[in-house]
């Protein structure tokens, strides 16, 4: 299947990176209302990629599409290697395209945890 079909419509303005299992079911949809609320048409992975569709091309299209990324670090979001992909992605675009605004939101995490890499986001270190 071409990565070009798995988009249910056209470009993305925002991206919204986050840790399905520490804030699916709340915060995360919640934001993505918001956002859509707004008109600010959002990726999320759980329901923008159609199941068997090349996952991994569909991010990063979506990635470079998006205007702003959004990333919810959570608890548990540095032992997702996927979310560290998808986060590595977003900082790489960000180093080309000074226009790509990157929005770090912090979710009953603190800062200095992701910042120093303590706590659950120690793990970045040895992943």
């Amino acid at each position: 299947m071409a990565s070009s079909s798995i988009y249910k419509c056209g470009s993305y303005r925002a991206f919204l990176s986050f840790r399905g299992e520490d804030t699916r079911k709340g915060f995360a949809d919640h934001l993505y209302r918001a956002l859509e609320l707004a008109g600010i048409h959002t990726f999320r992975d759980d329901d923008e990629i159609k199941r068997g569709a090349n996952i991994a091309a569909g991010l990063q299209k979506a990635i470079q599409e998006a205007r702003v990324s959004l990333i919810v670090f959570s608890k548990d979001y540095a032992s997702s290697r996927w979310c560290l992909d998808e986060l590595a992605k977003i900082m790489e675009r960000r180093k080309t395209d000074h226009g790509h605004m990157v929005l770090p939101i912090f979710y009953h995490v603190d800062p200095s945890h992701v910042r120093n890499q303590t706590g659950s986001f120690a793990s970045i270190c040895q992943a």
